[in-house]
């Protein structure tokens, strides 16, 4: 096993879990109930970690590194740019109109 992934934020290390798994790769999530130690560890070893098999490191980390496909849009609300992994405009809360089509 490898990992691929580690943050503070378990939040986050579940997310990139997610998006390896929506893939097909396997994924492990360790060290979750750490945080509650934060100030009695050092903090590396309070880190969440996302753990994927040998074989799946290459892909896993290109799937990490990816950028979301598409260009910027602005908010039709208030004129904000945004980048096109959001649904929704930070600045406003405004649903992007149209939505892109999935795959």
């Amino acid at each position: 096993m490898k990992r691929v992934y580690s943050s503070h934020n378990l939040v986050l290390a579940h997310h990139f879990r997610n998006l390896l798994e929506a893939e097909g790769i396997e994924t492990e999530v360790r060290n979750q109930a750490l945080s509650s130690a934060m100030g009695e560890l050092p903090p590396a070893e309070c880190q969440a970690e996302v753990w994927v098999a040998d074989q799946d490191l290459e892909k896993s980390t290109a799937i990490l590194h990816r950028r979301p496909a598409g260009p910027d849009w602005r908010c039709e609300a208030c004129g904000e740019t945004l980048g096109p992994q959001f649904t929704h405009c930070w600045q406003c809360g405004a649903v992007r109109t149209p939505m892109p089509r999935q795959g």
